[in-house]
């Protein structure tokens, strides 16, 4: 979806909805196109609407597969049927959104305008709305019809959101006495070996980081912290315009001396995305590998 996508249906939906308290905050009344400065779209799905994040997708024939089904492969998706002249859907959307939104992105909400999207509609066989399904791995889980109360919404949505565990709740108060017991709960816990990793290179200790982050497959975060740890273990720079000398000196040897090349890519992990050189520097390592 494009942001000015997000921000139509957005005013749409507050002429829809204008009791929800969340829509009335976008003032759309005084500006055409106004709504468009409270939206940013992320890749997980998120939109802000003035600082909070709502899990809401607006879904059409053309996008169902991409934002429902591949989706649905790891997070339950809740789609909303509905219609604009369709009145218990006035009702419903706005339940649904406040209670999908407090599961702080453990379910997400996918609303499909029957009337635009055909395919949709009949896919799901839909005789009457509103018509709401859950989809999880691209299988219906459960499903209702009519506008339900809330406390009823409340209980069909808390099926689907997976509750916190004992290991969870130890990662979210974030210190390392928590987070040791979090994993001596579960082994694996990605978000707990990768907030450790941090506090272990932190405060120097390297190799314990590095053995710490082995226990789980590689990503963008346990890189970094990889990285930190191997420059820390050599008291390399990481940071500033030492980094730019290394990487200039290193540059040279990386076709042929491996470990050059590893010390190279762990700069480039240290350097922040929005940094100019982590793209000038990726180029050179490219160029030089491959000319």
């Amino acid at each position: 979806m494009k942001l000015t996508q997000i921000a139509r249906q957005w005013v749409i939906e507050a002429t829809r909805f204008p009791k929800n308290p969340i829509l009335k905050s976008l003032s759309v009344k005084n500006s055409a196109w106004g709504p468009v400065a409270y939206f940013k779209k992320q890749a997980a799905g998120r939109i802000f609407i003035g600082g909070k994040v709502i899990y809401v997708l607006d879904v059409t024939d053309e996008t169902f597969e991409q934002e429902v089904l591949k989706r649905s492969a790891t997070t339950p998706v809740v789609i909303d049927l509905w219609a604009p002249w369709c009145s218990p859907c006035k009702t419903l959307g706005p339940i649904l959104e406040d209670v999908i939104d407090k599961t702080d992105g453990k379910v997400f909400l996918a609303k499909v305008n029957v009337d635009e999207n055909p395919k949709v509609s009949e896919t799901f066989q839909v005789q009457s709305i509103p018509a709401v399904f859950a989809i999880y791995e691209s299988k219906v889980i459960d499903s209702f019809l009519g506008a339900i109360p809330k406390a009823q919404v409340e209980a069909f949505i808390n099926k689907l959101a997976p509750s916190k565990s004992e290991a969870d709740v130890l990662v979210e108060m974030g210190d390392e006495a928590s987070l040791r017991k979090a994993l001596e709960l579960e082994s694996d816990h990605k978000e707990a070996i990768i907030a450790l990793g941090n506090i272990l290179v932190d405060t120097e200790r390297y190799q314990e980081a590095l053995d710490i982050i082995a226990k789980i497959p590689e990503t963008s975060e346990t890189i970094q912290i990889g990285a930190k740890a191997r420059l820390g273990m050599k008291g390399l720079p990481n940071t500033g315009a030492e980094t730019t000398l290394r990487l200039d000196s290193l540059l040279e040897k990386v076709k042929e001396d491996d470990a050059s090349k590893q010390e190279y890519l762990d700069l480039l992990a240290t350097l922040a995305p929005e940094d100019p050189r982590a793209v000038l520097y990726r180029k050179k390592l490219s160029n030089k590998l491959f000319a």
